[in-house]
């Protein structure tokens, strides 16, 4: 079973519509949103059975030119 993660990005000024574009190129979300306040945007994503979510979001998303700092939000259990 995956784990759903919900990533908060911030982006330099200049390159939210660089970013999204890329994570959008690699398939890795769920669902990508343009957000206001501290973080650009927000993204939901499953990460694969077996992985390590901090490895995975390091590996597949981070080394996207243009993030400035991200804040992950783990998922528990669905209501």
């Amino acid at each position: 079973m995956s784990t759903c993660v919900f990533v908060q990005i911030r982006c330099k000024p200049g390159t939210t519509y660089k970013v999204a574009e890329e994570i959008a190129l690699r398939e890795i979300h769920s669902e990508l949103y343009s957000t206001s306040g501290n973080f650009d945007l927000l993204m939901k994503l499953y990460i694969p059975s077996g992985e390590d979510v901090g490895k995975y979001i390091n590996d597949q998303l981070l080394q996207i030119e243009g993030i400035e700092r991200s804040l992950t939000t783990m998922t528990y259990k669905v209501f």
